[in-house]
């Protein structure tokens, strides 16, 4: 009986789902030319942080993606860590 309580709790048990940090600054536009806030979306290796760990929506996520990689063009964020 106590081994069935346990497996119930731990079962019910989730994180709670982080907020999007560009849908609470709705006055917020991403640009590729704002570097220091796309850094934040960028791991140390240089990749592209995803949508689960970041906590941005689809729809912010969708443009982050398109920001970073128009910044990687026009070289104001590296493609690969040094």
């Amino acid at each position: 009986m106590a081994t069935n309580k346990t497996k119930r709790a731990v079962k019910e048990r989730r994180p709670k789902r982080k907020s999007c940090n560009f849908c609470g600054d709705k006055a917020l536009d991403i640009s590729y030319r704002d570097v220091t806030r796309l850094k934040k979306c960028v791991s140390e290796r240089g990749k592209i942080v995803p949508r689960r760990i970041s906590g941005n929506c689809a729809k912010h996520q969708r443009l982050v993606t398109v920001a970073v990689k128009r910044a990687r063009v026009i070289a104001l964020l590296p493609f690969v860590a040094d």
